[in-house]
């Protein structure tokens, strides 16, 4: 279930980045921020299991960063 929330994350903020570049920054960081916080928390568990709570969090975050530069980097690249 949180695959596909991710996932349908990513997609509304690429569309968003595309549409409203401008616009799309701040849910980006708001939900790079939320999913930073789930890392941190993660983290805190002992030993190796901290690393392995907060890895989905850190690759869920760097996913939306993706998606959003690459919505904006595509419009940029439109000729339109």
């Amino acid at each position: 279930m949180i695959i596909a929330a991710v996932v349908g994350l990513c997609v509304v903020l690429a569309v968003l980045a595309f549409l409203a570049p401008r616009l799309s920054r701040h849910p980006q960081r708001g939900a790079q921020r939320s999913l930073g916080a789930g890392s941190r928390a993660g983290g805190k568990a002992p030993g190796v299991l901290g690393k392995l709570f907060s890895k989905p969090f850190r690759s869920s975050s760097r996913a939306v960063g993706r998606s959003g530069a690459a919505g904006r980097s595509t419009r940029g690249r439109m000729p339109f």
